[in-house]
C-alpha cells in the first residue's frame, strides 16, 4: 500500500479473496494505529508521515534502540545467539526474494527479540509501537535502490558482533542502521550520528 492513495475495504477484499467485514475492521485497527486515515464514502488513506516526524521517530529509535541493543548484547546467552540467528538469517531470506512482507516480520522479531534481552518490557513494546508506525516507509526505496539486501546482512553482522563482545562497533553498527533506514525515508543516504 502506497502512502497518500485511497483504498477501498470492497476492492482490497476482492483482491485478496475475502469478504470486505475483515478488511474493513483491519483498516479501522490501522486507523487507530495512525497508520490510515479514513476517508468518507471511499476507503481508507495510507498516512503519510512529514520529515519532521520520521525525524523524530528515528531520533528517539536512537535513543532507545542503540543503548539498549549494546545492554542486551552485554547479558545475551550463547542459547539466545542461537535462536536469534536463524531470524536474522530469514531477514537476509526475505530480502534476496524481496519478499518485503517477511522481511518487516523478520526484522521486527529480531530487533524486539534482541532488545527483550535486556529484560525492559515496556521498552520493547514502545519500539514495538514505532516500528509499527514506520514501517511502511522507505522499504520500497531500499528495494528499488537495491540497498535492502545490505541492511539485511547488518543483521548477521550485529550477531556476529554480540559473540564477539565487541560492543563499540555493535553501537555503530545499530546507529548506521537506523541512520540508513531514515535515509531510505527521505530517498538519500544518511550518516550515522557520532
Amino acid at each position: 500500500m502506497r502512502p497518500g492513495e485511497v483504498y477501498s475495504a470492497p476492492v482490497l477484499a476482492a483482491q485478496l479473496g475475502v469478504s470486505a467485514t475483515p478488511v474493513r475492521e483491519a483498516m479501522l485497527e490501522l486507523a487507530k494505529e495512525g497508520l490510515v486515515l479514513t476517508v468518507p464514502n471511499k476507503g481508507f488513506r495510507v498516512r503519510e508521515l512529514s520529515d519532521r516526524e520520521l525525524d523524530e521517530i528515528t531520533e528517539i529509535r536512537m535513543l532507545l534502540e542503540v543503548p539498549t541493543t549494546v545492554r542486551a548484547a552485554s547479558v545475551a546467552t550463547p542459547e539466545d545467539l542461537i535462536r536469534l540467528r536463524p531470524v536474522a538469517e530469514a531477514v537476509v531470506d526475505a530480502a534476496e526474494r524481496k519478499d518485503l512482507i517477511a522481511y518487516l516480520e523478520h526484522d521486527r522479531r529480531f530487533h524486539l527479540d534482541l532488545l527483550a534481552l535486556a529484560g525492559n518490557e515496556q521498552l520493547v513494546a514502545l519500539v514495538g509501537e514505532l516500528r509499527s508506525r514506520s514501517r511502511l516507509f522507505g522499504l520500497r526505496q531500499l528495494a528499488d535502490a537495491g540497498e535492502l539486501g545490505p541492511s539485511a546482512r547488518e543483521h548477521v553482522q550485529m550477531l556476529e558482533l554480540v559473540e564477539a563482545g565487541d560492543a563499540k562497533s555493535l553501537e555503530r553498527l545499530m546507529r548506521r542502521h537506523i541512520s540508513h533506514l531514515r535515509g531510505s525515508w527521505a530517498g538519500r543516504v544518511e550518516k550515522a550520528p557520532s
